[in-house]
């Protein structure tokens, strides 16, 4: 697309959006927010960047391909739950402890993994249409 509004404003707005999903990806703990939210607006970013500057360009600042990050989230968000099994008994039963006197747990892991994956999923769909949008 080759719009100079756009472009200016994708400019300024996707640090923030990429900013405002990581602050929803942390407080998801105790208010409104997490992996589910966090991702949908890191993807939207993303999909921004791509109507910027091409779906390529988008696909070359994952580094890796959706699929990829799709496997890392499920993969992270069940590896979660393992740690309550072992230790309590029940699968994805919270284990906090502190690290450099912060507060974190296996809830963040679980949180981190979902918005792994939602990333993944939504941006396999936009890819998938933009290149049917191409044919």
């Amino acid at each position: 697309m080759n719009s100079l509004i756009l472009r200016t404003g994708a400019t300024f707005v996707m640090p923030l959006l990429l900013v405002f999903s990581v602050f929803l990806l942390i407080r998801g703990h105790h208010l409104p927010g997490g992996g589910f939210a966090g991702g949908l607006v890191a993807a939207a970013s993303l999909t921004l960047y791509g109507l910027v500057n091409g779906m390529g360009a988008a696909k070359a600042v994952l580094r890796a391909s959706p699929e990829i990050w799709i496997a890392g989230g499920l993969g992270l968000a069940v590896l979660s739950g393992v740690p309550g099994l072992v230790l309590r008994g029940s699968f994805l039963a919270p284990i906090w402890g502190t690290l450099g006197g912060v507060k974190v747990g296996t809830p963040l892991a679980f949180d981190l993994g979902v918005y792994l994956l939602v990333i993944g999923v939504v941006l396999t769909m936009v890819f998938a249409l933009s290149e049917e949008g191409q044919a």
